[in-house]
């Protein structure tokens, strides 16, 4: 079946339509609010402005002889006439006994406000009343008291047609400044849109390529915001995925190097036991010579099986599967046990073995690994001496204890130094089989143990000068 195609919404044009409509918005809205308030405001100022006329005109008359009350409301009249406003009075009915021709009808005010007035209010009407025979005025209704006795007042109106006309050309205006500012902001969105985009679309891009296998991507990164901020995390990743690359060639390479090394170890002694078994099968061995063959396939049995041993030994000491149990151990007694030990081994090849160390020297570690560490070193240069001397010694420094295995065999190559270390390495490039760590392993194991220890180990060689091994174990 066949999927239906949702339809794609592309991240620019979401950018961009929210920008645009965030500022749409918030125009159309400042533009609501300061229209509604400007109109406010001029209503407020005109209704202001009837009202000061008002109160000047109840002021005068009160003031002025009755006979001068003719003149006032005529100079009134033709001032507030100059201003197109005029007002009219009415008595405590509500009966206009002077009309302005432009006066509104006092009757026909809401009985409400009516109440208001007689009360002593100010009234102020900012919409027009097509009841009272007029449209578009603004007025105000005062009343006029003597001695807090409502006895008429005074109605000013206003039209409110110049008002307006200011009020719509500052619409026009803002609609200008409206379109303007969406011209600007449809551009700056545009463009910022862009820029988010294409910063999105380059780690896109990256990823991709990353998918593909190649490792070695970059992408411009800051701190700037959470996009320079992903570019990090993505430059971050992309640097651990290439040291999770390396380490893993690395591995892969350690693998067939040991595949190699122990098909080459195992084949001798695998040739040897299967060419004296089929000798044997055949009657192809002399009756002399048999027990002969079965030793030597006992003894490749034994070697092989030292080689599985040593190999299982040291993936458990390299995986941290192995637990030390530290006791502080007298150094001189270990390195006699040492000594007796070895000291057949030593003599075949008529070497001398020497324990150098005070009965008072101790040594922290675990006991079964110490003695697998000095065996492991002392075979190593009984291999490499003869007729020589292997010194075994002890000694003290400012928190830790000293173990020094000498010997006045052949050496070693200062470029090889580094390398016996290394799982399977020999330094003798004939790989001749001995008796003595002859599977490169010694020497990785008793390293990997003097780590486990929290010490170190370094080697000094010359060639034709000998070799010392040196160990360190700090003190707990």
């Amino acid at each position: 079946m066949m999927q239906s195609k949702q339809m794609k919404f592309k991240y620019f044009y979401q950018q961009f339509f929210s920008h645009i409509s965030i500022i749409i918005v918030a125009f159309l809205l400042l533009s609501l609010l300061f229209t509604h308030y400007f109109e406010n405001l001029v209503y407020e100022n005109k209704a202001e402005e009837l009202i000061s006329y008002g109160k000047a005109i109840l002021t005068d008359l009160k003031e002025a002889p009755s006979f001068a009350s003719d003149d006032i409301i005529s100079q009134y009249s033709n001032v507030l006439e100059s201003r197109k406003m005029s007002f009219s009075m009415f008595d405590e009915d509500g009966k206009l006994f002077i009309v302005n021709q432009k006066g509104p009808a006092i009757k026909n005010l809401p009985k409400d406000k009516w109440n208001a007035v007689t009360k002593g209010k100010t009234i102020i009407v900012q919409s027009d009343y097509k009841s009272f025979g007029q449209e578009g005025v603004t007025f105000v209704v005062l009343p006029y008291l003597d001695n807090g006795k409502f006895i008429g007042g005074v109605l000013l109106t206003s039209p409110i047609s110049g008002s307006s006309k200011m009020i719509e050309q500052l619409n026009k205006y803002l609609l200008y400044a409206i379109f303007i500012a969406f011209g600007v902001s449809f551009l700056q969105s545009w463009f910022l849109s862009r820029i988010h985009v294409h910063r999105i679309k380059r780690l896109r891009e990256a990823t991709s390529l990353v998918s593909e296998g190649n490792y070695q991507v970059k992408v411009n990164s800051s701190n700037f915001d959470e996009i320079g901020a992903l570019a990090n995390d993505f430059n971050h990743m992309v640097n651990k995925i290439n040291e999770s690359m390396l380490e893993i060639e690395s591995l892969e390479n350690r693998r067939r190097q040991f595949m190699a090394d122990v098909s080459h170890e195992m084949r001798t002694p695998l040739t040897t036991i299967s060419g004296v078994i089929e000798g044997l099968k055949n009657d192809m061995i002399p009756e002399e010579d048999k027990e002969r063959g079965i030793n030597l396939v006992s003894q490749e049995a034994k070697r092989l099986i030292r080689l599985v041993n040593e190999n299982l030994d040291f993936e458990k000491i390299r995986s941290n599967q192995i637990q030390l149990f530290k006791e502080n151990i007298q150094l001189l007694e270990v390195l006699e046990i040492i000594q007796d030990q070895l000291s057949m081994l030593a003599e075949e090849k008529n070497n001398h073995i020497i324990v150098e160390a005070k009965p008072e020297i101790m040594v922290m570690a675990d006991y079964d690994r110490l003695i697998q560490i000095l065996i492991n070193i002392t075979k190593n240069s009984i291999q490499f001496t003869s007729n020589g001397t292997i010194w075994l010694r002890g000694r003290r420094e400012t928190g830790a204890t000293i173990i020094e295995v000498e010997d006045t065999g052949i050496g070693i190559d200062a470029k090889e130094i580094e390398n016996i270390w290394r799982r399977f390495y020999k330094a003798d490039i004939s790989r001749t089989s001995t008796p003595y760590g002859e599977f490169g392993l010694g020497l990785s194991i008793v390293k990997q143990l003097v780590l486990l220890h929290n010490g170190e180990i370094d080697v000094s060689s010359e060639e034709g000068q000998g070799t010392k091994f040196t160990i360190r174990f700090k003190d707990e």
